[in-house]
């Protein structure tokens, strides 16, 4: 893994200062002391202050890096990160991205820019930014009543323009490294000294440069002292005149040199988009696809310019490098997951079917097949076998991946059998995988295969499967095949076969047999082979990637009565549910019109939206109108709390007879779940409106990457937000039917969430008294504990019960402060859910639910 070199955290910088400063001081009171003995008291601190600042140093980054990686988790899978990660710390730090940023984004996206290279940062990866300004440069321009003045899409810079693009380029650098600095994150402003220039054409274009050479010692420099180095595009010829150069030409220009793995463009678009459907493309393997982009009729101007400017560019890089074009607060997604967030352009290879084994490579195919555990002691024989059945083999250029599509002589209309698919590491890297399954597709409209259960990549081919069965530790999939029958003769012969009916290793004998559908349905056919006799409740969680979703699967997982059916995920599409064992699962990105359908043919009991706010209406209404005896919602947004269409499902200080006959229930927040059970016992007796000041860990502030959720910004600080009118106060307010005041906090601690709520009185109580209305009024319930004792967040992280407790009085008897815990994962969200969930379903409210 890459680690910084020479970087210190901000909380060892400012205990070195204080160091410093204490030790000013202790000299002046130490006048009198001889000089040696001096030295000899400073050098033995030195070198004490020096190993505890790095063994603070150290640990403190380190837990930095592993809480980071973990909310990189969040975007993509585990394997997937993990990957990425290592194949960008193989190589030095300079060769790991640049990263261009249009003026724009700047202008735009500063913050979130400012967050995405924090993140980076954070695991220990150091990006080359380089940045442009034409947007401030073209306001200032205009304010000067300089007309902008274009040659053949070049920028004319005259000593007026160039007065301008000099300044506002210092200005938009230094924007960008205070925000960086803001956060934590040492950046160093580079705006000269890198580029070296010649005029390209001085008649013509006035004060604009040819980059002829690319100097990266300041680079260096700053990557070796810890800090991000930020560029500008402005060049210097040998006798120092000051050029202007395009942003984009000098990213180009520096990756030249560098020779870096990634190229990004950053962009408020986030990527390139198709000329006719409009739709953002995913990948241009330029190899195979160069030709044919530049044949389009929508490949014009800019666009055309831009994808032509990139391949001169990556046609002199090493295949491994690519160039990404995508958002700033996309960056993450892009980097470290395999689908991406914006446009990927790489060379990739180019691909070849081969119909017979005799056309390959013989010593390319022997080694790609050693890497097979199968056949890897004798692949000879596994060709000589080959080339005794209808065959073909797809591979790329230096055979990095491998597929080999078999067909039964005597069965010419049979199914073909994907027998082998090898790849190596950089095949799976450059997504050469994808391409290759794209040939295979184009050439089969049906297909089956087999994957151990336990393969590292299953659930890639879970993704590009119609459906899957499951026997003896071997998963058998397949995809285009329509007819029912056809269906159950393919399953019966993998049952029938040496991999159905040998015991795998994970399950043996005793294994339990499953399949899944994930984009067809074959009503005939069951999904489950449970052993119960009855059919347990279907649940559909669209909104799964979030922390709230994750906590509902797993409860979901330990109820006896309620199964997961489907769950929806946009970025985790087809990646395999591993956390969820009653089933074979994995991700689908449910469609409006797939949900209707699914609503009208019963496929759903229970519908559960775990989306942000705002944005499950569509969800709703397509449930809404596909069927008439209503199944069930459970929205986890605050879009229906403020409704008295739908039911708020707050059990303790509701009523569950209304809850166990609703059909649409909304939720309640994880900081209004807590303040309401705070507060309701004295609502007779509050005079004036009370205070909630209330800390969560940062979980609640999502995974977007922001200051709220980024723990080495948060370390050692408490960061004040929505300092008024924030939706949980008016949340609280609205169903206690009285003015509540909320200043919400986040905290450097995961999840949990403490109120300390001040509620002045209208009559004298002592604390006992206050607490004997809290224990009659809670009585009997289960997930709520009142104590004596002030309650302590990590006391109630990761359990299903409010605490309250502190009941402290003012002197004149006419004030209490109460303090109150909650998980804001668990009670504050997911185990509530599930409360709600039970009572409408007609279960147990606390089944499922740990009690403690």
């Amino acid at each position: 893994m890459l680690i910084s070199r020479g970087r210190s955290s901000s909380t060892s910088l400012s205990k070195t200062f204080s160091i410093f400063k204490y030790k000013a001081k202790y000299i002046s009171s130490l006048s009198t002391l001889s000089t040696r003995k001096w030295q000899t008291i400073q050098q033995k601190n030195r070198s004490n202050n020096l190993q505890q600042n790095r063994l603070y140093t150290r640990d403190s980054s380190k837990n930095e890096k592993e809480t980071i990686i973990r909310l990189l988790y969040s975007i993509g899978s585990r394997k997937e990160v993990e990957q990425y990660l290592r194949h960008f710390a193989s190589v030095e730090s300079q060769k790991f991205a640049v990263i261009k940023v249009g003026g724009a984004v700047l202008s735009d996206e500063l913050d979130t820019l400012a967050s995405s290279l924090t993140f980076l940062n954070r695991v220990g990866l150091y990006p080359i930014v380089l940045h442009g300004a034409g947007p401030q440069m073209n306001q200032l321009l205009e304010n000067a009543g300089v007309e902008p003045n274009y040659i053949d899409g070049i920028r004319v810079t005259d000593a007026k323009t160039l007065e301008i693009a000099r300044g506002v380029f210092l200005q938009e650098n230094l924007k960008l490294v205070e925000a960086l600095e803001r956060l934590d994150i040492p950046a160093r402003p580079i705006t000269c000294g890198v580029f070296v220039a010649d005029y390209l054409d001085k008649e013509k274009y006035g004060y604009v440069g040819k980059i002829t050479g690319v100097q990266k010692k300041a680079i260096e420099a700053s990557i070796n002292s810890g800090a991000l180095p930020i560029l500008t595009s402005l060049a210097e010829t040998p006798s120092g005149q000051i050029l202007n150069v395009n942003a984009d030409v000098a990213a180009g220009e520096l990756a030249r040199v560098l020779e870096p793995l990634k190229i990004i463009y950053l962009s408020e678009k986030g990527g390139l988009l198709h000329g006719e459907t409009g739709k953002k493309i995913d990948v241009i393997n330029l190899d195979e696809e160069y030709e044919n982009y530049m044949k389009q009729p929508w490949v014009k101007y800019g666009t055309r310019l831009k994808i032509r400017e990139i391949k001169e560019l990556l046609d002199r890089l090493p295949r491994t490098s690519s160039v990404a074009i995508t958002s700033a607060g996309q960056l993450h997604k892009e980097l470290f997951t395999d689908c991406g967030a914006g446009t990927l352009i790489r060379r990739g290879y180019r691909l070849f079917k081969y119909n017979s084994v005799n056309e390959t490579d013989n010593n390319k195919l022997h080694q790609i097949l050693q890497q097979n555990s199968e056949i890897s002691s004798d692949p000879a024989s596994y060709v000589k076998q080959l080339g005794k059945k209808s065959h073909a083999i797809y591979s790329d250029e230096p055979y990095e991946v491998l597929a080999v599509v078999t067909q039964e002589n005597s069965k010419p209309d049979g199914i073909p059998f994907l027998d082998k698919f090898i790849a190596s590491k950089n095949g799976i890297l450059n997504n050469v995988t994808d391409n290759i399954w794209t040939m295979i597709q184009k050439d089969y409209s049906r297909l089956t295969w087999i994957v151990d259960e336990n393969d590292e990549n299953i659930s890639w081919f879970f993704k590009r499967s119609d459906g899957s069965f499951t026997r003896n530790g071997k998963t058998l999939f397949w995809y285009g095949i329509e007819n029912v029958a056809d269906v159950s003769n393919v399953i019966n012969g993998f049952l029938s076969s040496k991999a159905g009916s040998k015991p795998g290793n994970a399950f043996s004998n005793s294994s339990r047999s499953y399949s899944t559908f994930a984009r067809k349905n074959y009503p005939n056919l069951m999904r489950r082979q449970y052993s119960t006799s009855t059919s347990p409740t279907k649940v559909a969680l669209i909104g799964a990637r979030g922390y709230t979703g994750r906590n509902l699967i797993s409860l979901i997982n330990s109820h006896p009565y309620i199964s997961l059916s489907h769950v929806s995920s946009r970025e985790l599409e087809g990646q395999k549910l591993t956390e969820y064992t009653k089933d074979n699962l994995s991700y689908v990105n449910l469609k409006i019109e797939q949900i209707k359908e699914m609503q009208k043919n019963g496929e759903v009991d229970c519908w559960v939206m775990a989306l942000p706010n705002g944005v499950c209406a569509p969800f709703v209404q397509a449930v809404n109108e596909s069927r008439t005896d209503k199944s069930l919602i459970v929205d986890l947004s605050a879009d229906y709390r403020f409704t008295d269409d739908w039911t708020y499902g707050l059990p303790e200080l509701g009523d569950r007879n209304t809850i166990r006959k609703a059909t649409r229930i909304s939720n309640p927040g994880c900081y209004a779940t807590g303040s309401q059970l705070s507060i309701a016992p004295l609502i007779p007796y509050i005079s004036e409106s009370p205070t909630v000041f209330g800390v969560s860990g940062y979980s609640g502030a999502g995974t977007k990457p922001s200051p709220k959720n980024d723990p080495a910004f948060l370390k050692d600080n408490l960061i004040a937000y929505s300092l008024t009118d924030h939706i949980h106060e008016r949340e609280v307010s609205h169903r206690l039917g009285t003015k509540v005041n909320f200043i919400p906090h986040v905290a450097p601690f995961f999840q949990g969430i403490h109120l300390t709520v001040n509620i002045p009185l209208n009559k004298t109580f002592k604390s006992s008294e206050i607490r004997e209305l809290y224990e009659q009024k809670y009585s009997g319930e289960k997930l709520i504990k009142v104590v004596d004792d002030i309650p302590l967040v990590k006391e109630n992280s990761e359990k299903h019960f409010v605490k309250i407790g502190g009941f402290g009085v003012h002197s004149s008897g006419k004030r209490v402060v109460v303090v109150g815990t909650i998980d804001n994962l668990l009670k504050g969200a997911a185990t509530q859910a599930l409360q709600n969930m039970n009572l409408a379903l007609g279960y147990n409210e606390y089944e499922g639910i740990p009690l403690e």
